[in-house]
């Protein structure tokens, strides 16, 4: 088994362990931040074995729907059987937006990647946030 770092090894029963456990990133996700203009929440589901991503962001005159996409779906190692977090891409055409999310400390960090593909001159620019799971308790 080939490796670049010695983290990557680990014995071949464990790397064909079974499926990864998203159940921990499943649930909407409410920025923690009132004031952002952003990204307000997503919601993540699973459908048929796959991790789907869900966005709402902070529009002139309410939520604007990013609609839905597929997610990628990564554990802590290479033996883990447990969701630690996920990529996408959303790509509107004139734009896109990478997303990367890890779970720490029971919260969603999101690192957003937004770069532009149309001539207007704007720069591509980096935005982290934090998201906590709706509970629904109170």
């Amino acid at each position: 088994m080939q490796f670049a770092q010695i983290c990557d090894r680990v014995d071949r029963d464990e790397a064909a362990a079974g499926p990864v456990d998203v159940s921990g990133l499943l649930g909407t996700w409410v920025n923690s931040n009132p004031e952002t203009n952003g990204i307000a929440h997503m919601v993540t589901t699973e459908e048929g074995g796959r991790l789907m991503l869900e966005v709402q962001a902070i529009g002139p005159e309410g939520l604007i729907s990013w609609g839905t996409t597929e997610a990628e779906v990564f554990t802590s190692s290479p033996s883990s059987r447990v969701a630690a977090g996920f990529a996408c891409l959303y790509d509107f055409g004139f734009a896109e937006t990478r997303l990367q999310a890890m779970i720490l400390k029971g919260l969603a960090v999101l690192a957003q990647f937004h770069s532009f593909k149309d001539s207007s001159g704007r720069a591509d620019y980096f935005v982290r946030e934090y998201y906590a799971l709706e509970h629904g308790r109170y």
